[in-house]
């Protein structure tokens, strides 16, 4: 296997890794709260936090400060504005996590933060 390929999957790697930690444990019920109003300060937190940690994830793979923080960046705003729609269209709808539908949107919105990893590492890697 090639080193940008092993680099590459490396780098889904650690992406996976943050995203569990950062959509998991650091995530609190008031930022999920905040997530359906757009600009609300812990729903901007909650996008900053993947930032961060995607900016580490970049960075260690050995992209410079400057890339991975852009890298980060566009992470964060596709982040933030898959979770403000996909929060705005339960709401709107009334579902809750007894409705299969809640669970359509939920999983929708994890597979659209993670096809966005995709993006990012093919950015990263574009000559």
């Amino acid at each position: 296997m090639n080193e940008q390929l092993q680099l590459a999957l490396l780098m889904i790697l650690g992406l996976q890794l943050k995203h569990i930690i950062c959509d998991g444990p650091l995530q609190t019920l008031k930022m999920v709260q905040d997530k359906s109003a757009y600009g609300k300060p812990l729903g901007l937190y909650h996008a900053a936090i993947h930032v961060g940690g995607s900016f580490i994830v970049f960075w260690m793979a050995g992209l410079s400060v400057g890339f991975s923080l852009a890298l980060a960046a566009l992470d964060g705003v596709i982040h933030y504005h898959v979770d403000f729609i996909k929060e705005n269209v339960v709401k709107r709808m009334g579902w809750k996590n007894t409705n299969s539908q809640f669970w359509w949107a939920l999983t929708t919105d994890q597979a659209l933060h993670h096809m966005s990893y995709v993006l990012l590492i093919w950015l990263a890697f574009r000559p």
